[in-house]
């Protein structure tokens, strides 16, 4: 009996690793075997899979189409079996999250131990970056999205909903003064990220219409923690979502300024997921779990 579940694996890594090499590694094998598997793979569907050029590897067309469904399926077939091995002992496993550093900081880490109570036999994998990851790529089971959904391979579920605000803290407000409109701003030092889709301008409520306005300060910061602390020292002005703050808002660390302009705009934060009918019993547990403990009210959501 050939081994299609293993060629497609094979197949699987190649396009994930983008070379036979680093294919081999991750799989254990020799970089022949994994040519002379390829091989007998294309022979067999009658079409070519993988362009090969003496400097990468990419998909063809027919490969790219292989994959979206080849991929569901070897999912789909592990998933199986980790939930057959957990019908005594309960979910198991290493679980992989991805999540941003102020969602993970603020909201997923002090509830993590709960989790790890209730099902012990689960290993939380957690990477916490301000970089957007591709969840495929990153092999991971869950990516936890703040703003906007672009990719639609993944499926979602909502989490909640959090309303933006503009802070300081109070010794800069004493040595600086408060601003009483957004046109104050310019005379104030407001953080700023770097990030590349970052825009230099914040939304207002005047006169009844939502007004960007460009803001300017003298700080950059590459994640959203990086600007909240620097506020928190007092550092500028800076405008964050209530789920990364609330803390600070509820212990005075930061103040809430320039309340009656803000336009209640905020992000929605979304559990992503790839989409299969029947989740492996550790990823269905871990969003269970979020749905419980992540939400309205709690986290500034």
């Amino acid at each position: 009996m050939d081994n299609r579940l293993g060629e497609m694996e094979v197949f699987l890594a190649v396009a994930r690793q983008g070379s036979l090499a680093r294919a081999a590694s991750h799989l254990r094998l020799t970089p022949s075997a994994v040519s002379r598997t390829l091989a007998r793979l294309e022979a067999r569907l009658g079409v070519q899979l993988i362009a090969r050029t003496t400097r990468a590897l990419a998909l063809t067309a027919e490969g790219e189409s292989y994959r979206q469904r080849v991929e569901g399926l070897v999912e789909e077939i592990d998933s199986i079996e980790r939930d057959f091995g957990t019908l005594e002992q309960g979910p198991s496993g290493r679980l992989r999250v991805n999540a941003s550093v102020p969602f993970g900081t603020h909201c997923l880490i002090p509830i993590l131990p709960e989790f790890q109570r209730e099902y012990p036999a689960i290993t939380v994998d957690l990477a916490l970056t301000d970089t957007v990851v591709d969840l495929v790529d990153a092999r991971a089971d869950i990516a936890i999205r703040i703003g906007p959904l672009r990719d639609s391979r993944l499926r979602a579920r909502k989490l909640g909903h959090s309303r933006m605000a503009v802070v300081a803290s109070p010794e800069y407000l004493a040595r600086h003064g408060e601003p009483a409109t957004p046109a104050d701003l310019a005379d104030h030092a407001c953080l700023r990220f770097s990030f590349r889709r970052s825009i230099d301008s914040w939304p207002f409520l005047i006169d009844g219409e939502t007004v960007p306005m460009v803001v300017r300060g003298p700080f950059l910061g590459n994640s959203g923690e990086v600007v909240r602390l620097m506020a928190v020292a007092g550092g500028g002005i800076a405008r964050h979502a209530r789920f990364h703050v609330g803390a600070d808002l509820a212990a005075g660390r930061l103040v809430e300024i320039l309340k009656p302009f803000n336009p209640g705009d905020g992000e929605d934060i979304h559990a992503l997921y790839v989409g299969h009918d029947r989740l492996a019993a550790r990823i269905r547990a871990f969003l269970d779990f979020l749905e419980r403990h992540v939400g309205p009210g709690r986290n500034g959501l």
